[in-house]
């Protein structure tokens, strides 16, 4: 989805990059779209907690059709224009990018925070990019994965450990943890949030007295969890869904070359049904693939 050497008239033949704004009935190339439409009207969208609207209609969340289509229809005022510097396909990565960022602004990510984060998946490793470039200077990542773990590596964390799925192995994992880091943790980001309580008794486990704990990962309903021992030690736990307001903080980041997302697009396919088919496969295998572009 590479707009190099274009030229505008070249670029109609990608419709996906094109929209038309409800109301202003104006053709923009080049436009990002967030993927939630909320109602505007209730108490939520009326403090700007549009992201916890009980009518949004959320692309790809039921009973909401996904956008993988050719033309979107979209409100003008949700739309964003892509600087001339940055590539249609670091701009589709806003979206998972804006879940990093949600929660590095809710935990109050800073120069002095030390940060765990639990799970190298795609939104481990932007929420890992997002807290270095809201200025966390020592960040070390656990996963399951190891080979999640080379990649988080690469991409610049500060250390990684490997860990199990046993409750039992959490106190010798948060001593690791310690050791790598180099002090008790300030901020840990559950960005898993199943495996029963495993994720979130690490993160609580292994972030300091008076620290926070921020679930991201959403992927169990109901987790049973040892609050009081964290409550005794004033852990703050906070949780995100999704986010909001983060669009242009994320395009600024990426104009700017403050966060660099071009390594996470591991997979490209055509648009045609095969590939489709096989790139929902790749996802789903997981292994190396960490997101998947389709080129229109």
């Amino acid at each position: 989805m590479s707009r190099e050497n274009k030229t505008e008239e070249d670029g109609k033949e990608n419709m996906a990059a094109w929209l038309v704004g409800i109301k202003t009935l104006r053709i923009q190339p080049y436009t990002l779209l967030p993927l939630g439409i909320s109602c505007g009207r209730c108490n939520s969208c009326r403090v700007g907690c549009y992201n916890l609207c009980s009518e949004m209609k959320f692309f790809g969340s039921p009973p909401t059709n996904g956008s993988l289509a050719t033309m979107v229809l979209h409100p003008a005022n949700l739309c964003f224009k892509l600087p001339n510097n940055v590539s249609l396909e670091e701009g589709a990565m806003c979206e998972p990018l804006s879940v990093g960022v949600h929660a590095c602004r809710r935990a109050n990510i800073g120069p002095e925070t030390k940060v765990l984060i639990v799970g190298a998946g795609p939104i481990g490793l932007v929420s890992m990019l997002a807290a270095r470039a809201f200025g966390a200077p020592k960040i070390v990542m656990v996963d399951i994965d190891d080979c999640r773990l080379s990649f988080a590596k690469k991409l610049g964390a500060d250390g990684t450990i490997l860990v199990s799925t046993k409750i039992e192995d959490v106190q010798d994992e948060v001593i690791q943890i310690e050791n790598a880091i180099g002090t008790r943790v300030d901020v840990s980001f559950d960005c898993v949030g199943m495996d029963k309580t495993k994720t979130m008794t690490t993160a609580l486990s292994a972030t300091r007295a008076g620290g926070k704990v921020c679930l991201v990962g959403l992927a169990q309903s109901q987790m049973n969890i040892p609050l009081t021992p964290a409550a005794a030690r004033e852990v703050d736990v906070i949780g995100i869904f999704r986010y909001r307001n983060t669009w242009p903080l994320c395009i600024d980041f990426l104009r700017t070359g403050k966060i660099d997302v071009k390594p996470l697009i591991t997979h490209r396919f055509s648009f045609s049904q095969q590939d489709v088919e096989k790139a929902f496969e790749t996802t789903a295998r997981g292994g190396n693939a960490i997101k998947v572009m389709f080129n229109l």
